[in-house]
């Protein structure tokens, strides 16, 4: 049988960031630290944000549950950033319908929760009306909503357009210039500028709050489907700031329209239907905030684990040690024991595996990580023993192996079949350990392709 022939990976096009290192941990050590990890509905789920872009960027650990790779979802909405970008208030900006949706889904939260429908409308309308904005430095600026005043517009960021014609009515060059003046404005972090800052004084608090609060809290905890509570973490580490950090409010800019009538010296008699559409971002607290988490596969889990031993993983209070962390993942996934041997060994080989269930595969395999290159190969592991017979997992015949190749071809990669051979004497007592690779071997089979094989002859 002629050798396989591994070809370069094909890389792509654009790339928007740079390579930063194979694995979340350094070389001297000096630096080292332990990243925290839960499981989630069988899922090992990973909540601090400085450990998800510590695992992410070093190595391409995990994958956002919001986003398509990379976990860098945010609320505000794109266009709309480009559309007020000379605003230069930092805080999310969302439309006004996407906003209402937040709210209805804060409701339904509410409600299942046994809130009658007056309680859930006077919590909601407390907690989503238009807050005030103060400048550093400045006096308070008044309600977003009710003033219209120019010495207000920067923060108010009123934009006129004609809804008659179509045109844009540009503001005028004194305003632009008022807006380019003012300083950022301030609203999280800031007692004096945060008007929950203040939310333990009794005297200033409306009495809501403190239910509004608990409740956060609580539709935090239905919204990841895990039970935990903020007040009583279970990992008194790091997730204490992690927990304050979910429990806090969220401000955002929703862009909202109001119709006004156009001035008496504008407006024609015989023009009655003529107004004014002002678009203008209010200040309002988020009632539905949505996390980005980052979600590890049991193989990247287990390899933080075991293999480099930067990670600890959590089940409710107590941190689970390897031996059962290979217990528990082998009874979530029945052939995690195949499949992890597979990731380990290409995994030390420098490639980096992500989950192949796409195109029918246990792994694919990528060159330095998904964002420079295209994944090379598809790689489908089976456990056999020293004759290569064994329960195979996935008993394959030439016509499903034919259509297998074919959608893998088809997508620019190459099928590889990845046999873990056994030792006949290995009992299952040795299995129960991760210490069983040691005496595992592997063999990669890739297609042969026979007139390759003629042609380099006939050169020869």
């Amino acid at each position: 049988m002629a050798e396989a022939v591994f070809q370069p990976p094909r890389r792509k096009r654009r790339t928007f960031e740079s390579y930063e290192s194979p694995f979340p941990v350094d070389v001297d050590g000096k630096d080292f630290r332990i990243y925290q990890a839960e499981i989630i509905n069988n899922n090992v789920v990973v909540r601090n944000p400085e450990d998800i872009e510590q695992l992410y960027s070093k190595g391409y650990f995990g994958k956002g549950i919001l986003s398509r790779s990379r976990p860098m979802y945010s609320v505000s909405d794109p266009l709309l950033i480009t559309k007020w970008q000379g605003t230069n208030i930092n805080l999310p900006i969302i439309a006004s319908k996407k906003y209402q949706y937040h709210v209805q889904w804060a409701k339904s939260i509410l409600q299942e929760q046994g809130f009658d429908d007056c309680s859930i409308s006077k919590i909601l309308e407390n907690y989503t009306k238009p807050l005030e904005l103060k400048n550093d430095g400045a006096e308070q600026t008044g309600d977003c909503c009710n003033r219209m005043d120019p010495s207000t517009e920067n923060v108010e960021l009123s934009r006129n357009s004609s809804t008659d014609t179509g045109n844009a009515v540009p503001p005028s060059h004194e305003c632009r210039n008022q807006k380019e003046g003012y300083k950022k404005a301030s609203l999280e972090g800031d007692p004096a500028c945060d008007p929950l800052a203040v939310c333990g004084s009794k005297a200033q608090e409306p009495p809501d709050l403190k239910e509004i609060a608990e409740v956060s809290c609580q539709k935090h905890s239905f919204l990841v489907r895990c039970g935990c509570k903020a007040k009583e973490s279970t990992e008194q580490r790091c997730c204490e700031t992690v927990a304050s950090k979910e429990c806090a409010p969220e401000y955002v800019l929703v862009q909202e329209e109001e119709e006004s009538s156009l001035c008496p010296e504008d407006n024609s008699a015989g023009e009655q239907g003529n107004f004014i559409k002002k678009e203008k971002l209010v200040c309002r607290r988020n009632p539905f905030r949505i996390f980005e988490y980052l979600q590890l596969s049991l193989e990247e889990a287990f390899f933080l684990v075991y293999a480099l031993g930067c990670l600890t993983i959590y089940y409710g209070e107590e941190p689970l040690t390897i031996l059962k962390l290979w217990e528990v993942f082998s009874e979530v996934k029945p052939n995690f024991k195949t499949t992890y041997m597979a990731y380990h060994y290409f995994r030390s080989k420098g490639w980096v595996p992500k989950v192949g269930l796409k195109y029918g595969t246990d792994l694919l395999l990528y060159r330095k990580g998904p964002p420079f290159y295209h994944a090379s190969y598809s790689v489908i592991a089976e456990l056999v023993d020293d004759n290569f017979e064994g329960s195979l997992r996935r008993p394959l015949s030439w016509k499903s192996l034919s259509g297998l190749n074919r959608t893998t071809v088809n997508a620019s990669k190459e099928l590889m079949l990845c046999y873990l051979i056994r030792p006949s004497n290995m009992t299952e007592k040795e299995m129960s350990t991760p210490e069983c690779m040691k005496r595992i071997k592997e063999l990669i089979v890739t297609r042969w392709v026979s007139s390759r094989e003629r042609s380099e002859q006939d050169e020869i």
